[in-house]
């Protein structure tokens, strides 16, 4: 858990997440290429490319070429509240002026200690270089307005983002933008030119419970299977155990959490303009990508909601699951998630081989979901898919619970995902080795 401890309390923005990321690639010999450029690309070869600095694409060649393609995606990003300026017009104290990103319990992030991460824009001799922030210090706090002053606040308050959520960072004559530009390590403060900031929870990820089997973390959706995937990704790889005739795919995507509709978002044309990329490179055919692309399986893995201690009636009584219990296979009757009965077949037998326990999500007939990055990819890509996820409590909420032994889960089946010879063999058949 210490390296993935690690992780979420480096991971403070998706741009964070992403660098740390790329770092991690770099490390295992995984070689950077630019968009902008035009990619010699070997046989063989391992590489990876991102994109607004907060989404990143990894994938590994095989010799020839490929029979199928194995993926895995996830999102960098977490509901958070965004700095629109850094001092809003009042009296009496310093404010910066913020905006809700994603649909987050707006109550968990008041009364704790915040920060600001994510990146600024400097001018530089050849013109605009983004460079990343994060202030490694208590800076903010939303405050909770006096029981005293609001005696019905326990029989429920709706929270005006303008007016109750506006973050204190210090007296009226406290001036953020001449801190930001000693943070930035400018100079000139003209040479600050925008910045692309959140404010991020200072709390770092712990352990508890008697056995310390949960832990506790701002972030876990879905920087928990961000990480995971990454290390099944690999791991696989380090062994030496894939199959020789796959393109393997490690995807994070940024802006899930507001729908996905940007240029770095999962509806984006980002994974398809890759795949075009190297299929183009590797001298497919029209009918060998069309194959390939029929074989493969990409799993969509995003968080679950486990079943809540105190409120277990949120939940459908068929389908409890449980923190620690195994990866989350999620359906859905309308398609919000795109998990099909082949392709949840086809995943349970993988973790079946692999002693790795599943479970299983739906929600109540009553109750609508929520949506992920799955059905919003197989807008772009006509790849089998499925969801799945580890299991969580207080889903959005600034601090998250999960479970330790799910995590190791995760690994060993993205692992043995990432080295089997998956594939769909014809329409409704598929090998699972």
């Amino acid at each position: 858990m210490k390296d993935l401890f690690d992780f979420l309390n480096k991971a403070v923005s998706p741009f964070h997440a992403v660098s740390y990321c790329a770092d991690r690639l770099e490390k295992e010999g995984f070689l950077r290429l630019e968009e902008s450029d035009c990619w010699d690309l070997l046989p063989g070869g391992r590489y990876f490319v991102t994109r607004n600095q907060s989404s990143i694409i990894a994938f590994i060649l095989p010799e020839g070429k490929p029979h199928c393609y194995h993926m895995t995606a996830s999102h960098s990003d977490s509901p958070s509240f965004r700095v629109k300026k850094s001092r809003s017009e009042g009296k009496y104290y310093a404010k910066a002026e913020v905006e809700s990103y994603g649909g987050m319990i707006l109550s968990s992030w008041l009364d704790r200690p915040l920060t600001l991460a994510g990146r600024v824009m400097v001018r530089t001799p050849e013109g605009v270089k983004a460079k990343l922030l994060a202030v490694d210090r208590d800076l903010f706090v939303i405050p909770n307005l006096s029981a005293h002053f609001n005696r019905e606040i326990n029989k429920g308050y709706t929270y005006n983002p303008q007016i109750d959520l506006q973050p204190l960072y210090g007296g009226e004559a406290a001036d953020l933008q001449d801190f930001l530009v000693r943070e930035a390590g400018v100079t000139d403060p003209g040479e600050l030119l925008d910045m692309d900031l959140y404010l991020a929870v200072r709390q770092k990820a712990v352990t508890l419970g008697t056995e310390e089997e949960f832990y506790l973390s701002p972030r876990i959706d879905d920087l928990a299977c961000v990480y995971t995937t990454l290390q099944g990704f690999l791991k696989a790889d380090r062994q030496g155990k894939r199959t020789g005739d796959t393109v393997d795919f490690w995807c994070v995507f940024d802006n899930e959490e507001v729908g996905s509709g940007t240029r770095q978002g999962a509806m984006s044309a980002f994974l398809p303009e890759i795949l075009a990329r190297l299929e183009e490179k590797l001298d497919m055919t029209t009918e060998e990508r069309a194959g390939a692309g029929s074989r493969s399986l990409m799993i969509s893995a995003d968080n679950a909601h486990a079943i809540h201690p105190n409120l277990s009636s949120k939940s459908d009584p068929e389908f409890p699951v449980l923190l620690n219990g195994g990866i989350v296979i999620k359906y859905n009757a309308s398609q919000k998630y795109t998990t099909t009965g082949l392709t949840a077949a086809v995943f349970e037998e993988l973790c079946r081989g692999q002693g790795i326990p599943v479970q299983h999500f739906a929600n109540r007939a009553d109750m609508p979901g929520g949506s992920t990055l799955g059905n919003l990819l197989s807008h772009q890509l006509s790849i089998p898919m499925l969801d799945i996820g580890l299991p969580q409590l207080a889903m959005h909420s600034a601090v998250e619970t999960a479970g330790c032994r799910d995590a190791g889960y995760m690994e060993r089946a993205v692992q043995a995902f990432y080295e089997s010879g998956i594939c769909q063999a014809k329409d409704g058949e598929w090998v699972v080795s």
